[in-house]
C-alpha cells in the first residue's frame, strides 16, 4: 500500500509561512526552512515589542510633564508627590497631554498643587 501524505495540511502549513514572511529579502521570503525560523524571530519581536512599548511611553510622559513642571520651579518627583496628597488622580498619559497641548490649564493644575 502506497504511503500517504497530507499534502493538503503542509502545504497550507507552509503558505501560512510564506504569507508572514511577504516583503522580507532573499531567501527569507521563498525557502520555507529559512521563513519559519525568521519568522519565529520576528514573532518573538513583536511580543517584546509591544512591552516595550507600553515603558517607552510611560517615561516619554514623565519627561515630558518634568519638562513642563521644572518651568513653574517644581520636580517631577514632587509635582506627583503633591498630587497624590491633595487627591488628584490623573494619569501621566492625560498630565502629558494637558502639558503639550493646553499649557494654561497645566499652570492652573501646578499653581493648585502648590
Amino acid at each position: 500500500m502506497p504511503r500517504s501524505v497530507n499534502a493538503v495540511a503542509s502545504k497550507a502549513r507552509r503558505k501560512k509561512i510564506f504569507k508572514q514572511a511577504k516583503g522580507y529579502y532573499g531567501k527569507r521570503k521563498n525557502v520555507y526552512t529559512v521563513a519559519k525560523n525568521i519568522v519565529e524571530k520576528g514573532l518573538t519581536y513583536s511580543y517584546v515589542g509591544r512591552k516595550l512599548k507600553k515603558r517607552e511611553y510611560r517615561q516619554l510622559w514623565i519627561a515630558r510633564i518634568n519638562a513642563a513642571v521644572r518651568e513653574e520651579g517644581l520636580t517631577y518627583s514632587e509635582f506627583i508627590n503633591r498630587l497624590n496628597k491633595k487627591g488628584i488622580e490623573l494619569n501621566r498619559k492625560i498630565l502629558a497631554d494637558m502639558a503639550m497641548n493646553e499649557p494654561g490649564s497645566f499652570k492652573t493644575l501646578i499653581e493648585s498643587v502648590k
